[in-house]
């Protein structure tokens, strides 16, 4: 009897210890952002956003006691590098994983998270496909392509042009965005004089405005990335070519300006979900408030915000469910997570992981390089 006393005295501590163990080990939950590359901007704003919403989290007691870890990895905005950090972070213990801003660059991750079972929550990769898949373990806090190609098609309809020239980079995303704007375009009898891609991370763009320009659009619908169409801005204003041109979500980002200069990028247009000055409920408030006492300035644009939504519905699920069991996490957020108060406003999923609801502004750059959300 006294041995097994001695026995279960034994076993009861090592249960104590293990349960105080598992209370001290943190909640891992994966960062994959483009830290260096060409959109290094959005993947600094990202890192800084999601280890600020830590932070605050952790200062208050953490997800049910136990702190948040966030593991960081450079997928450098390319989709080869994408797959060797996916592979780094899936060695690393983690729940979940938010990011990434590029949707080929998701695209090359998605399946390696999803076969790990860990659950990723992309925050700037719009490509339609990218849900139609079936993987069990994807979500994501922005919108569709389809979404924005509605409202690209509308903006371009309401414009009255006559002509329209639609260009874009062959990416997942800007291939998708503007064979989206021009089938639904087509089925209204517009007009498209001119549909090409262009070359990107290139210098010198003049040979494709100049073939552009020879087909006489009224107005140019960019569906690339920032970098490229602040290149294109100025050295379409350098031609003295006039045309107007509007770009899709991916070109929301102040780099733009810095790139084509103020004078070139006055009258620019864009869709996008509302910039983070523009974001206009409590969370948005308080957060904006937290993040300039922090870092002394504001996040570029709305996608590293929209990766720290990622993280606060991680956050939630796991709170809500008591449980880093993957199965457990998707289920309730797409069944059980009703209006989420996110950082962008309201946040719910449907059944394939895409948020519901409409998100997309016109917003345009006025003289002084500054975005204006026009009504």
């Amino acid at each position: 009897m006294k041995k097994m006393s001695v026995f279960m005295l034994v076993l009861m501590i090592g249960l104590l210890g293990a349960g105080s163990a598992l209370a001290d080990d943190p909640v891992r939950i994966g960062l994959m952002a483009p830290l260096t590359g060409a959109w290094a901007s959005e993947g600094q704003d990202m890192k800084q956003i999601v280890e600020l919403l830590a932070e605050s989290l952790n200062a208050a007691g953490g997800i049910n006691g136990r702190k948040v870890q966030v593991i960081t990895a450079d997928d450098g905005g390319d989709p080869r590098t994408a797959a060797l950090a996916a592979q780094r972070l899936s060695t690393q213990k983690i729940v979940a994983v938010i990011g990434t801003y590029g949707s080929a660059v998701t695209e090359a991750s998605q399946g390696i998270y999803d076969e790990m079972d860990i659950i990723q929550v992309a925050n700037g990769s719009t490509a339609i496909r990218l849900s139609e898949k079936g993987l069990k373990h994807f979500l994501r806090t922005c919108p569709r392509d389809d979404e924005q190609g509605l409202v690209a098609y509308q903006t371009l309809k309401d414009g009255g042009y006559k002509s329209i020239g639609i260009l874009h980079d062959n990416s997942s995303y800007a291939k998708g965005l503007a064979d989206e704007a021009k089938t639904l375009l087509d089925k209204d009898g517009a007009n498209i004089v001119f549909f090409e891609a262009l070359t990107p991370k290139q210098n010198d763009y003049t040979a494709i405005l100049t073939r552009m320009r020879a087909s006489n659009p009224d107005v140019v619908f960019f569906t690339g990335y920032y970098g490229e169409a602040g290149l294109l801005l100025r050295q379409k204003m350098e031609m003295n070519w006039p045309v107007p041109f509007i770009g899709g979500d991916a070109t929301n980002n102040p780099d733009l300006v810095k790139i084509a200069g103020n004078a070139a990028a006055k009258g620019f247009r864009f869709l996008s979900p509302p910039v983070p000055q523009d974001l206009d409920t409590p969370e948005a408030k308080a957060f904006m408030e937290s993040y300039r006492g922090k870092y002394n300035g504001e996040p570029g644009s709305v996608w590293a915000v929209l990766a720290g939504d990622g993280f606060r519905v991680v956050a939630k699920a796991i709170e809500a469910t008591g449980s880093e069991d993957p199965g457990k996490i998707v289920a309730y957020l797409k069944n059980e997570l009703k209006d989420f108060p996110g950082l962008t406003g309201p946040i719910s999923f449907d059944a394939k992981g895409d948020r519901v609801g409409d998100l997309y502004r016109l917003y345009e750059v006025d003289a002084g390089g500054k975005f204006v959300l026009l009504p």
